[in-house]
Order: structure tokens, then sequence, then C-alpha cells
């Protein structure tokens, strides 16, 4: 069990580069880490004593080995991710864990390990994964006590904040995948677009995606969009400086949903020597064909706001283009969204590690056509919840930044609390 031993340190002179107060040492002085303990799943019994591994949380035991408070980092596995744990726990042997605390708080700790270089010491002294006895000669500074639980509150209140910030934000996120499939699919149908003229309430009728309002329609890909030429260049050749924009692939995947505005983002750059394909122009589709998994198989935006910019769509992308405008601008962007469109992308796909979709196959998927006035109203609520969720995403995003930049600060003793 954790032995926590925490004493007031008296040192009036100034650690040789830190403030007056403070003790420069090495980590390994004030806290000593100790590899977890195996659990094989057959030796596992059913209770609520979470599991740590080098992710965190993993699974549940009848048994604690670790009395609260705990703090947990990766041994092998995920490293550099810091747990603190304020119950009683068992660590797994994947991960280090505090075994000791000697004249620091356990929050204090937590913070500090979090701007420990974990992945710097992986393999260091030649063995896989991450060694305690090279983390323990971690120079650091260490405040009076008082000074530490000032530190530790007001990080732990913007941890608070992040949190929050956090829960607000996958709740907004939920909200939206249910509308999206009410709105999407007709489930739910607007008032204005529910009922026929006499009042009477408008009826479904069967369709290759399911059932459908009798008033929509079904097309595919291949009737509704011309497939463009796209480039084919590596990340290596894009930069900041070239002539045109150029939407790559893994943009697609981590920057991007549903639809994306060119005045409102920072587009890679290509020299205008290394392409030769079609340029982008407002409502065009750009799909990414090929994806580590399959959530992100098909995974499309919309782009908005090209203006006079010259864009080009790149490496594992599709280039579609609406030519007769049988949707409305802003709409595009969600019809991979769609569940019953989603599966038969997911059906058709191939591939071991790489998974992605024909351009043949693309084009035999259906999707559903509901008349433009619904399609409008359908994309401005989409539209305000997406710029409501980046919204707040911005702010999250803010904050985090806020706290590392105070972590730097306060944890070095450059501005002081106390």
């Amino acid at each position: 069990m954790v032995d926590l031993m925490v004493d007031e340190r008296q040192s009036g002179m100034a650690g040789k580069g830190g403030p007056a107060g403070w003790l420069q040492c090495n980590l390994g002085d004030v806290l000593t880490l100790q590899r977890g303990f195996d659990l094989p799943q057959r030796l596992r019994k059913e209770g609520d004593i979470p599991i740590i591994s080098s992710s965190g949380e993993s699974g549940w035991h009848d048994r604690a080995i670790v009395s609260p408070p705990g703090i947990v980092t990766g041994r092998y596995g995920t490293i550099g991710e810091v747990f603190l744990i304020d119950r009683p726990f068992w660590p797994l042997n994947t991960t280090l864990y505090v075994r000791e605390f000697k004249g620091i708080t356990p929050s204090y700790a937590y913070f500090l390990l979090k701007t420990v270089d974990f992945q710097s010491h992986s393999g260091k002294s030649g063995v896989p994964g991450v060694n305690r006895n090279d983390i323990h000669q971690e120079n650091i500074l260490l405040p009076p006590i008082k000074e530490q639980i000032a530190i530790s509150d007001i990080l732990s209140n913007v941890d608070e904040l992040i949190s929050v910030l956090e829960r607000l934000l996958a709740k907004k996120q939920v909200i939206k995948i249910a509308t999206m499939q009410q709105l999407l699919t007709g489930k739910t149908r607007l008032p204005k677009f529910a009922l026929q003229e006499d009042g009477t309430v408008k009826e479904c009728k069967e369709s290759e995606l399911g059932e459908i309002p009798e008033d929509w329609d079904i097309s595919t890909y291949g009737e509704v969009f011309s497939f463009l030429s796209t480039s084919t260049n590596a990340r290596s050749d894009l930069s900041e400086t070239g002539e045109y924009g150029y939407i790559h692939y893994g943009d697609i995947h981590t920057k991007w949903n549903n639809n994306m505005n060119v005045e409102n983002n920072t587009i890679p750059r290509i020299s205008s020597d290394l392409v030769s394909s079609s340029f982008i122009e407002d409502g065009d589709l750009i799909m990414a064909d090929a994806s580590e998994d399959y959530t992100g198989i098909g995974k499309s935006i919309e782009i908005q706001g090209v203006r006079d910019n010259k864009i080009v769509s790149g490496l594992h992308t599709y280039l579609l283009r609406d030519v007769n405008n049988i949707f409305v601008d802003g709409f595009r962007g969600y019809l991979h969204c769609i569940r019953a469109v989603k599966a038969n992308i997911d059906r058709l796909a191939t591939g071991m590690k790489v998974f992605g979709v024909s351009k043949n196959n693309l084009k035999t998927i259906s999707i559903p056509v509901p008349p433009k006035e619904e399609q409008t109203a359908i994309a401005a609520i989409l539209s305000d919840m997406d710029k409501d969720i980046q919204t707040l995403q911005q702010r999250l995003d803010k904050i985090r930044q806020l706290k590392q930049g105070m972590m730097q600060e306060l944890l070095t003793g450059k501005t002081r609390l106390i």
C-alpha cells in the first residue's frame, strides 16, 4: 500500500537555477516509482476495484493492491499518460505507480509528472519500455508544501473546467449524431414538410435504404456526382508557400467534419509544378478513399468559400461534383453520415491494414434525395449545430493551451502564487 509521507522542507536558500525557497533535486528524492503487478485475465474476479493499465482504466477486480491517492503512468504500451487515482486500485505490470511520496503532495506530483518526457526514456537503458531508475534521475525544482498546494489547487480548477467542457462537447456531439440520423433519413420531419396539403401526415415508402418519406427520391453517387481528377502527392511535397492549396486525405480524417470553409481554415500548399489535376469549386464533395479503420471509410467534406483560390484534391481522395445541383450547398457533406449509406460503404470496402471503397463500388451506393427546400432546412440546422460544436472545441483548445502555459510558469517558479 502507498505510504504517504509529506513533510515541510525547510530551505531558506535559493536552489541553483531556481527561486528562493525551492529545492533543486532529482525526482527520485521526492517520490518512488514502482512497477505494477501482473493480473492475468483468468485470475480477475468480479468487483468494483479499477484495474489501471498504461492507457488508464481497463477493467475491474475484487481486490486492491494500492491505496489512494495514487499516480500511475505507462511502462509499456501507452507511454506518457499520467493518471491520478482517488480510490483503491490495481496497477498492472505495464505501468509504474508512485509507491512513496517524500515531501511532495500527490496532486503536485501528478502535475509534475505530466511535464516529464517519458517517451525520451523509453528503451534508454537498452531495455524496452520506461525504466523507473531513469525517471528517478530527472532534475526538478520543488517548492515548499504550501506553494505546492496553491499550485495544485489552481491547476486542478483548470482541469475541472476542461472536464466540464469535454462533457458538454461530448453531449453536443451525441445530440448532433442523433439529429442527423432523424433528419437525414426522414424518420423525423420538420413541421413544414411533415404534412400533405390537406393536413394529413405524409406516408413512408420502402427503398434500397429502408423506409424513406414518400416525397423523397433515391439516387446513387454515380448518378449524382461526376468524378474529377485528383493529385497523388505525398505529405512531403507540401509546404506553406506553394501556389495551390492541397486537400490531404489525412486532414479530412483529423481536422474537418462535413463542411470545410476555405476562408476559415489553413490549408497546406503545393507548388503548381507538382500537380495537374482538377481545381476544386464551391459545393464539391471530397471523400477520403483510404482509412486505417472502418470508422473513417468514406468520410467526406463539402468545400465552401473557394473564391479565387486554386485548390486541388490530393492523394487517396475522390473529388465529386454535383453538376446538376441535385443537392443544395451545405447538404452534401452529411451524406456519408446516414447510417444506411455508411453501412453500404463499409460493406463494399476492401483492404487488410488500410481500408477503402473503389470508385466503381462507390458509384453504385444509394443515397436519399429529399426535396431541395427540405435539404436547405436540414442543412441549416446541422450547420448551426456544427458551428456551436466548433466554437466549444475552440474554447476547449484555448483552455488546454492556457493550462500548458500555466504549468510551465507555475511548476518552474517563474510565476509565484505565494
